[in-house]
């Protein structure tokens, strides 16, 4: 058997794309299709007195005009996370009320996209408003309900060991802050977008870019009362998610219903400036961390406490303190959440959602500590590690946090620092180093897997797994190649289509854990169909025989592992920030990352995925925040131009090194995903170097220039 997984291979899509003929959700150019564009809310709160749809009915082009007064009849579904879910559980043109800016409260449907655009903005609606709440500071807050993670499990926000007050009480020193986030925007290259085709009023096939294809099939199933095989979902690229794309969207639903109701395929095209209110942010966070050590630095107590903002139609709990347990052993621990409803569009998952806000406050507070310590921060995290899950009491497996730790120090040169701040500089600038552990949950779902000999001396994987961007389509020809001892180039794969075997969910960094085993599994069974070792053996036997071709199903899923051990992925941020104080400007010139995610099977892809995670974590540092205009509840940023992101001139070269061994308590190749990880820990990171250059402590992201006057 060749070695091919461990190797750097190019993705096998990546001509497609670069060449355009990747097709995405709203590239599917059907006879006769029909264009909707979504009509807005002007107002935050409030509700529709009047919407004149007979004049926009006489617009040029206009074939349709829905509002609540018409909107065709939509089943509630499950909600049950298993067999279906929706982001927004007010269903799309419910009744005539308003709970946010931005909110959709028609659709137009014209025979271009042009005509339906035109129509939606001059389309006259009359309200009666209400007062508006957007601003989380006077907001009311109350303890946030069990939150449903990325690991399918509720999980409680209040949560407490020992006695947090009489050891702090007791402690040699302590330290206590507030850290806050502002909102944050799910900004993928791919705007959200679907075209949906009724082939009869009880079949329907949904062109709709997803993380879930199974689970989006049988949500709209449930919505629209069919059996789930009269749905069908195509989605074979995704340009983007990071979380807002796992289920059906209100404009998604919408799209659908229309469709069926006109006999037309329709498209509809979430813009820019919609997508600030309708498909999800990451809510801004409060939160208080209170850290106390004995003598030797050792952790007696900690608490960690957040508030998180939600929205009227939806709970969404940022969970900011699920990565505190994992993180620095203490027999006192303290956690709490709570909650507040503003007049805003629904939060959701967003790249790490909740570790990423949460691991700012903790390393924020654990980097003060070692100042106040007089304590190296590396050393501090050393002396603190936990080797088991302090909520659900398991030892960790495959843990290789200090190796993290300690060849990230040795690589940046950490050994070097000055340990005074203001106390390094280079062309006369200010030089800080800072530093940060990461870590993120090893997360692995069910999944299965069809592959197919044929002929040609070609093997066939078709699965409905997805790919947004990660690599999919390569980890899964790489790990079929290597288990059927072909070249990779000898591998066609096809995903994202619901007729396919379910391929799980491509989120909370689980794809390539979930689906490798099953791929194998399959590759495996599909010799043994063919009774051959080799797949050279089975070409053979296959053209001798003169059949079309071996085919096998293989499944693969969790065990009882998650009883025995708690999984991790582990890692650590070294960077090095230069401030030119006159003018308020920070710039990042070095960065260093080490990090363990068991088994790396494309380290092309990987560190790719890791440099991605650290490049929006500086984002989330340096420029990323979403305010709402507190009189009219609309964001103040609304596009590409007004909501900043990272452009190639902010960011150095990364450095990143693998470290540790495969996981094979967790699944069978002791693959962990790495696509969330990388974000986590890189804020603190850069604000503790920012620390160290200028002595200011910054505890409110992002550390825009006016906060470095």
């Amino acid at each position: 058997m060749s070695q091919i997984i461990g190797t750097a291979v190019s993705r096998t899509d990546g001509r497609a794309k670069v060449t355009g003929t990747a097709t995405y959700g709203a590239e599917h150019p059907l006879p006769g299709l029909v264009h909707g564009y979504l009509i807005t809310a002007q107002i935050a709160h409030g509700r529709i007195l009047n919407i004149d749809t007979a004049a926009i009915e006489r617009s040029p082009g206009v074939i349709a005009v829905f509002t609540h007064d018409n909107m065709p009849r939509v089943f509630t579904p499950a909600n049950d996370w298993a067999s279906a879910q929706i982001y927004e559980t007010r269903l799309p043109l419910a009744d005539d009320r308003v709970h946010y800016a931005g909110q959709i409260i028609g659709l137009v449907v014209a025979d271009t996209f042009e005509r339906a655009r035109d129509a939606a903005h001059s389309a006259p609606v009359e309200y009666q408003t209400d007062s508006v709440l957007v601003e989380a500071d006077n907001a009311t807050y109350e303890d946030s309900p069990p939150w449903f993670g990325e690991d399918f499990q509720f999980q409680e926000g209040a949560f407490e060991t020992g006695d947090f007050a009489a050891a702090r009480a007791g402690a040699a020193t302590a330290v206590e802050a507030t850290y806050t986030t502002e909102a944050e925007l799910n900004s993928p290259m791919e705007p959200h977008a679907l075209v949906a085709h009724w082939q009869t009023n009880d079949a329907v096939t949904i062109y709709e870019p997803t993380q879930w294809v199974r689970l989006s099939q049988g949500t709209y199933a449930q919505l629209f009362g069919l059996p789930t095989e009269r749905v069908r979902i195509v989605s074979p690229y995704v340009g983007g998610a990071f979380g807002a794309k796992a289920f059906p969207w209100p404009h998604g639903i919408l799209c659908v219903a229309a469709a069926r109701e006109l006999q037309r395929p329709l498209k509809v095209v979430v813009s820019r400036r919609q997508m600030t209110a309708n498909t999800g942010h990451r809510s801004q966070t409060a939160q208080t961390v209170r850290l106390a050590t004995d003598e030797t630095g050792q952790l007696i107590a900690l608490e960690h406490t957040a508030r998180t903002c939600t929205s009227p139609v939806e709970v969404f709990s940022e969970p900011c303190t699920a990565v505190t347990p994992v993180m620095y052993a203490t027999p006192n621990l303290k956690l709490g959440q709570e909650l507040a409803v503003l007049n805003v569009g629904t939060p959701t998952f967003m790249r790490a959602p909740g570790e990423a806000p949460g691991m700012f406050a903790l390393e924020s507070a654990m980097d003060e500590l070692a100042w106040e310590l007089g304590l190296d921060p590396v050393e501090l995290r050393l002396r603190n590690e936990t080797s088991a899950h302090q909520r659900r009491k398991r030892p960790f497996s495959a843990k290789n946090f200090a190796a993290c730790l300690r060849t990230g120090a040795e690589q940046f040169g950490w050994g070097q620092r000055q340990m005074q701040p203001r106390s390094q500089q280079r062309d006369n600038l200010l030089v800080g180093w800072g530093m940060a552990a990461a870590t993120f949950p090893g997360y692995r779902g069910s999944a299965e897997a069809k592959v197919r000999l044929l002929p040609d001396e070609t093997a066939h994987v078709l699965t409905s797994a997805n790919d947004m961007g990660t690599g999919s389509y390569t980890v899964i020809a790489m790990t079929a190649a290597e288990t059927l001892g072909l070249p990779v180039e000898s591998i066609q794969v096809e995903i994202g289509d619901s007729l396919m075997p379910d391929g799980g969910l491509a989120g909370g960094s689980q794809m390539t854990a979930t689906l490798a085993p099953a791929v194998v599994n399959a590759c495996q069974a599909v010799l043994e169909a063919a009774n051959a070792e080799t797949a050279q053996q089975a070409f053979a036997s296959l053209q001798a025989s003169g059949r079309a071709s071996y085919e096998a199903t293989g499944s693969a899923a969790p065990g009882e592992e998650g009883t025995q051990f708690a999984f991790q992925s582990w890692g650590a941020h070294f960077c090095e920030v230069m401030v030119d104080e006159e003018i308020a400007r920070l710039r990042i010139t070095r960065w260093v990352s080490v990090m363990d995610v068991g088994r790396v099977v494309n380290t092309k892809a990987a560190t790719s995925q890791i440099r991605g995670g650290i490049i929006m974590g500086i984002g989330s540092a340096l420029m990323e925040e979403c305010h709402f205009d507190a009189a009219s509840g609309h964001p103040v940023v609304y596009d590409l131009a007004t909501y900043h992101c990272p452009a190639h001139a902010d960011i150095p070269r990364i450095e990143v090194t693998f470290v540790g061994e495969p996981d094979l308590n967790f699944n069978p190749l002791g693959v962990r995903g790495a696509g969330e990880i990388g974000i986590m820990g890189v804020a603190p990171a850069v604000a503790n170097a920012v620390y160290h250059a200028t002595g200011k402590r910054i505890r409110n992201l992002p550390i825009i220039p006016d906060k470095l006057i």
